[in-house]
């Protein structure tokens, strides 16, 4: 069985000002520190207390908004304790969530060219951002490092920082993560949509703008969409979710600028399927958890 780091049974609350409650989960990330925080989450959303008017959980976290002049803060506290106590007691710990095929140009020329911009600000200044990636894990290639990044399953742990940017980490044993440092000084430049990763952490960066993680590629299709023009984004603006299941996939120039000429004519669509995500499943053998992930896309 895979080792993780412990998840105390109950939660740390504190306080930010008058409307935000914080309840720290762990310490450390980890699945199950995240899946409490998500399965947390879902229970307050379906209970719709009045006065709750955010809920934003995180890779081990959760911070809640309410409006303590509708729910005084001791009941809102009493509320959310009660719901931990149902997560840690539950019989089964799993999550209605979907697994989202998200294709990816790795090695490209956009991101390799911001990367030869900022190499003063980089442990590595020869090569590009995947061959250091690769040396920092000791694989052969930077090929090898794309290909173990493409052939698991990311689970999207928290989304922020810019709007719309999902964090990710990696559905495999501890000791096979995939982890590279962030830049020793940070850009001014990232190009939107670009496939990064720091420490344990994937990412996608949704709109142009600084950042510090290592840039691997770039994604086809939009994860922002303000106009909210492709159908994929007709609830909300915002593609990704607390939950989500990532699989990338690699392709090519020619279908990347086909994806680019199907998003362009409003016409792109995710391929994408339910999945339940079972925790004990993905902790007791993670291997054959991704490949039964990855299942649920066939036929979609």
């Amino acid at each position: 069985m895979t080792s993780a780091p412990a998840v105390p049974q109950t939660a740390r609350y504190t306080w930010g000002g008058d409307e935000f409650l914080f309840v720290e989960i762990a310490e450390d990330m980890s699945l199950a520190a995240n899946f409490k925080a998500n399965a947390m989450a879902t229970l307050l959303g379906e209970e719709d207390i009045a006065g709750v008017t955010d809920i934003c959980p995180a890779n081990a976290s959760l911070l809640i908004r309410f409006d303590p002049d509708v729910v005084p803060p001791s009941e809102l506290e009493s509320a959310v304790r009660a719901l931990e106590d149902q997560v840690v007691h539950a019989s089964s710990r799993v999550l209605e969530t979907r697994v989202i095929e998200v294709p990816v140009w790795y090695d490209d020329p956009y991101t390799n060219e911001t990367g030869a911009r900022f190499r003063k600000g980089h442990q590595r200044p020869e090569g590009n951002d995947l061959d250091f990636a690769a040396e920092e894990n000791n694989l052969e290639s930077a090929a090898e490092f794309i290909r173990r990044h493409h052939e698991s399953a990311w689970l999207v742990s928290m989304v922020g920082f810019v709007a719309g940017l999902p964090f990710m980490f990696q559905i495999v044993p501890q000791e096979e993560q995939l982890e590279v440092p962030k830049y020793l000084s940070p850009r001014t430049d990232t190009p939107a949509l670009t496939v990064g990763h720091g420490g344990c952490f994937a990412c996608i960066y949704s709109v142009r703008g600084a950042g510090g993680y290592q840039m691997f590629g770039i994604a086809a299709a939009p994860i922002f969409d303000p106009a909210q023009r492709l159908e994929d984004f007709r609830d909300f603006m915002i593609f990704f979710r607390p939950g989500d299941i990532v699989k990338f996939r690699p392709v090519e120039e020619a279908e990347y600028l086909d994806i680019q000429a199907q998003v362009e004519a409003g016409a792109y669509r995710y391929r994408q399927a339910p999945v339940t995500f079972d925790l004990e499943r993905a902790l007791d053998n993670p291997a054959q958890y991704n490949k039964d992930i990855m299942e649920q896309l066939n036929g979609v």
